[in-house]
């Protein structure tokens, strides 16, 4: 079977769901309040795990409630979470704010995830025996960095979200395969408001590029290759939160077990699309025959 590793951020999403989220100053009344259990590496964990592979998830939670909950919540998707270490004091927490219409905003607070500054060890030996590394921003970029390279020496892909966008050290880009932002990150990274200018200098820093579109589809470039735009399905949004994720953690399953990259990218689409259509992050993501079923339609 497929074997993911992801090192990342396990948080719990305190979600508000409004009509409109408010602007600076003003207070509006919201008609639900959910906490579920996220994190960008959790999420991707989940991801990849209810698509079909075998995942360990490297990271920390805090000793408290929301700590025991996160964990459960992985263990019970199938995540092993050997790799994820308690420490003292909260975990992460992520407040999101969804609108009628899907979208949404995000403050995240670190928590026990601002500990996960080094690999520990075994960590590196559970990189080693995956397929691929999935990766993103949300913890201390030194453990980023390490976790690339110890994948990099090990001929393990890499899959890099760069979210929350920052600007990317060169021995994180050296040693990442493939990397995966969203329009507004792509741009930023890059200063080029046109999706297919910013993949291509994206290009002259990494292997690979995939730009997620959101219900346009997605955007990809790999060098010495034409792009490939490969479209999002049809569906009406609830949540667009943890969308982003359901994408990189089926794409990296999907890349894994050898698929064509136009396949990789529309199964990926699909598990995306069916998470948009649900509440909440980890608690939208399909499992495999669902992706199966939508991606053959």
């Amino acid at each position: 079977m497929t074997q993911i590793a992801v090192l990342g951020s396990t948080n719990m999403d305190l979600v508000t769901y409004v009509a409109r989220a408010p602007q600076r100053g003003e207070t509006v009344t919201g008609r639900e309040f959910r906490t579920v259990p996220g994190g960008k590496g959790a999420n991707q964990a989940i991801a990849a795990a209810r698509a079909g592979a075998t995942v360990s998830m490297i990271g920390a939670v805090g000793n408290d409630a929301f700590g025991m909950r996160l964990r459960d919540t992985l263990e019970h998707s199938g995540v092993d979470t050997d790799s994820l270490r308690t420490v003292e004091g909260p975990s992460g927490t992520a407040h999101i704010v969804v609108d009628d219409e899907g979208g949404n905003s995000i403050v995240v607070i670190p928590g026990a995830n601002g500990t996960v500054d080094h690999l520990s060890p075994g960590d590196e030996g559970v990189i080693a025996s995956a397929d691929a590394l999935l990766l993103q921003l949300e913890i201390p970029p030194a453990a980023v960095v390490a976790g690339a390279q110890a994948a990099h020496r090990h001929g393990v892909r890499t899959v890099l979200t760069p979210s929350p966008v920052r600007p990317l050290p060169p021995e994180l880009l050296a040693a990442t395969d493939l990397l995966v932002p969203n329009e507004y990150e792509a741009i930023t990274l890059t200063g080029r408001t046109d999706p297919r200018e910013a993949a291509a200098a994206l290009l002259e820093l990494v292997p690979q590029v995939v730009v997620t579109l959101g219900a346009t589809g997605c955007l990809y470039r790999a060098r010495g290759t034409e792009p490939l735009v490969v479209p999002a399905p049809r569906v009406t949004a609830v949540d667009s939160t943890g969308a982003g994720d359901t994408f990189a953690g089926a794409l990296a399953v999907a890349l894994a077990e050898e698929r064509p990259v136009r396949e990789a990218l529309s199964w990926a689409a699909a598990a995306a699309a069916i998470s948009v259509q649900r509440a909440g992050a980890s608690a939208s993501m399909p499992y495999r025959p669902e992706i199966e079923a939508r991606y053959g339609t």
